[in-house]
């Protein structure tokens, strides 16, 4: 490999580890010999993380290349630390090869230390002892001379010539600890770097192990609930949280209950840690000041008294946040954003984390699970310290914080809401799902066919990815399967705004032949299996107290009677009333009922696969490979109506763009007079 290969594979190597580096944080480079498109000559060129990518998954483009020599020369700009900031702007002039990546504020940590190679990692062990109040003398202790050590400092310029001054005054160290924060090291290779970087984290982990003391966290307080009941309290909870806490914009949940977080909240030390803080600025950045413990009482589960102290306890850490946004605040310092907490410990049940977004939302508890390994280390075998109050402000709302959230692209428009799509693993089902998705909705899919919906999962999943997609088989005619399918979708997602009801079946037979089971059949899945869903979509979206929308995809039937087909027409009319019903009583809620009547969509449709493709070609006097096209001719229009037909429509129903609509029906039929609206 070339020398930038070889830095992208350490990079990733090491990214792919949570003891390692947390997802987006910390920063690899290399110094490379370079062909000069300018001048022709060979120059030093610093390859470096640019901002905002993330080790595991980084390509070459995802780093920024820099003259040595521009940002050597950079040093004579600089007036001190009341311009740290000015020094990021210079950074762009020092470009090599018009690369468009943006450098990182860590550029200068890494340019000044006289090593072809370093590694800026945050491991759990190392940030342990970075966090103690006795660092520098335990520094020494663990690594006996190998690793130098320097006070907190946030981030920038004046850092990065300290770090060169303390590299170059004692050249036989292998990396630097920063107080709070985490871990340089460097080598004259790309395998050396990489090498000493795990065998610095090794070694805190070994000498953690071997010192800390029993039991942790002051040992254990509470009980911890089993798993069913912790799950079954999360999905309660969350969708209560998400509406009280989605007033600005609307917020994502994650629930994680894994054995470290479980270790923490059932512990003596959960509020007096917890209120302290995390050291390390990356996992400030993503979990808040401190998090919001929740009270409860795991050995008296009262679950309607959590949620009754809900406001109060929210209220009380706005105005704490407030509090110290007032008190931190400078004279240029952007206004105070929102006041709600990222994350949530609940004693005996785990970690709730809500963010903008699925993955924002998971990643800020990875964060916090990093913040607690590091807790749970400092304390272990010394005093935890986290971040000064005014220092964790300073980062929080530094200005060029401010300008990259500035800089962050207009959200899509369903961007932070959940959407329920039932029938997902057919044709209009994944359409529909397809849509949300690229419009920036979650979407859990349900299905009563397990091997389809899993192949549709999957192939979602390359649409909008794990975080946003999920399944749950189940039966809409089972009272306690949707109801089990609803907790699902609020553990998942934390709520649920959008209800696309769309699971279907087919039947065609002469009145005298509609046996009693098909009727029956038709009236539970397309009638009943309607209600259960929306009945309990309902409830749910009453508790957020956010509104939310409803579409039932219909069937041009629901208005219009076809001979040989009245166990279907019937379910279908019954549907659309039933949504007109509920718009009358979610129309005080904020809830919008629809309806989207399709016709004949027969590509990629599991209904016209089998027996119902032969019933209406029969029905219509036709070859069954004629079917299409006699229904194309039978429109008005003469077009064929497809699954992304219908999803455009669900979208426009489902979205803000309909925002005054409730209680109507859009025919996507490809015109068809018998069923103009009236």
């Amino acid at each position: 490999m070339s020398e930038p290969e070889l830095l992208l594979y350490r990079s990733n190597l090491l990214g792919s580890d949570l003891r390692v580096t947390n997802f987006g944080g910390g920063n690899t480079s290399a110094k490379v010999k370079m062909r000069d498109h300018l001048s022709g000559e060979d120059v030093d060129v610093l390859w470096v993380k640019g901002s905002g990518g993330d080790l595991g998954s980084i390509k070459l483009d995802g780093f920024s290349t820099l003259y040595m020599d521009k940002l050597q020369a950079l040093k004579k700009r600089y007036r001190g630390l009341a311009h740290e900031d000015e020094m990021v702007d210079y950074l762009p002039h020092c470009t090599f090869n018009l690369n468009p990546r943006a450098a990182s504020i860590d550029t200068p940590l890494h340019a000044y230390i006289p090593k072809a190679h370093v590694d800026h990692m945050h491991p759990d062990a190392i940030i342990a002892i970075a966090a103690c109040a006795d660092s520098r003398r335990l520094t020494e202790v663990i690594f006996g001379g190998q690793l130098g050590w320097l006070p907190w400092q946030r981030p920038g310029y004046d850092l990065g010539l300290k770090l060169e001054a303390l590299a170059t005054s004692q050249p036989k160290l292998k990396g630097i600890i920063l107080e709070g924060h985490g871990l340089f090291t460097w080598g004259d290779t790309a395998k050396s770097c990489y090498e000493i970087t795990l065998e610095m984290i090794r070694l805190a982990e070994q000498w953690l192990a071997e010192n800390i003391k029993q039991p942790v966290f002051g040992g254990v307080k509470t009980l911890t609930l089993p798993p069913e009941q912790r799950a079954a309290l999360a999905a309660r909870l969350m969708p209560a949280l998400r509406g009280r806490i989605s007033a600005g914009e609307r917020k994502l949940g994650d629930f994680n209950d894994s054995a470290a977080v479980l270790e923490f909240v059932a512990s003596n030390d959960l509020a007096k840690l917890a209120a302290l803080g995390t050291s390390c600025p990356d996992h400030f950045l993503r979990t808040k000041i401190r998090p919001l413990v929740l009270d409860f009482d795991p050995a008296q589960p009262d679950v309607d008294k959590l949620l009754a102290g809900l406001d109060r306890q929210l209220s009380d850490y706005r105005a704490d946040y407030t509090a110290y946004y007032e008190r931190c605040k400078r004279a240029n310092s952007p206004a105070v954003r929102d006041a709600n907490p990222v994350i949530y410990l609940i004693p005996g049940v785990g970690m709730l984390s809500f963010a903008k977004d699925k993955a924002t939302a998971r990643i800020a508890g990875e964060f916090y699970i990093n913040a607690i390994n590091v807790m749970r280390g400092a304390n272990g075998v010394d005093t935890y310290v986290g971040l000064p109050e005014q220092e964790a402000f300073d980062i929080e709302y530094w200005l060029l914080e401010e300008a990259k959230l500035q800089r962050m692209p207009k959200p899509k428009s369903l961007a932070g809401r959940v959407a329920l799509v039932t029938g997902g693993a057919g044709g209009i089902g994944q359409a529909v799902a397809r849509q949300l998705l690229q419009e920036g909705a979650c979407v859990m899919l349900t299905d009563i066919d397990a091997g389809a919906l899993e192949e549709a999962k999957q192939a979602l999943i390359k649409v909008g990815g794990k975080d946003c997609v999920a399944s749950v088989q189940g039966d809409i005619t089972s009272e306690a399967q949707v109801e089990a399918l609803l907790s699902a979708t609020s553990l998942r997602f934390g709520g649920l705004d959008i209800l696309v009801s769309n699971a279907g079946i087919a039947s065609a037979a002469p009145l005298e032949d509609t046996t009693l089971e098909i009727w029956n059949r038709n009236q539970n899945i397309l009638v009943t299996g309607y209600f259960l869903v929306s009945r309990g979509a309902f409830r749910l979206m009453k508790q957020q107290k956010i509104g939310g929308s409803m579409v039932f995809v219909a069937s041009k039937n629901g208005l219009v009677a076809s001979a040989g087909a009245s166990a279907y027409c019937t379910a279908k009319a019954a549907e659309i009333h039933l949504a007109r019903c509920i718009a009358l009583e979610g129309a005080a809620i904020g809830v919008r009922v629809n309806v989207v009547n399709p016709d004949a969509v027969i590509r990629g449709s599991r209904i016209w696969d089998g027996k119902w493709k032969e019933e209406r070609a029969a029905s219509n006097k036709i070859e069954a490979d004629n079917i299409e096209e006699f229904y194309r001719q039978r429109s008005m229009l003469k077009l064929s109506v497809l699954p992304e037909d219908i999803a455009e429509a669900v979208y426009f129903m489902a979205s803000d763009k309909s925002g005054k609509s409730t209680g109507n029906v859009l025919n996507v039929d490809a015109g068809n007079a018998a069923a103009f609206t009236r």
